[in-house]
């Protein structure tokens, strides 16, 4: 069963992106190995909080 989306309290900027076929597809599967299967947009935006979290050397 899906958990109902929640809105962000404030209203983010809006970032478009295109991406490719198999980008697409990597994506996809990815979110639908989440126990919610999100959205494309919500499974972008924790991919790249995923990466923002990632140490550089």
């Amino acid at each position: 069963m899906k958990t109902p989306k929640k809105r962000a309290v404030v209203t983010g900027d809006l970032v478009g992106v295109r991406i490719q076929p198999d980008m697409a597809k990597q994506l996809d599967d990815w979110r639908r190995k989440q126990e919610d299967i999100p959205g494309r947009p919500e499974a972008i935006r924790r991919l790249v909080e995923l990466g923002l979290k990632v140490k550089v050397k």
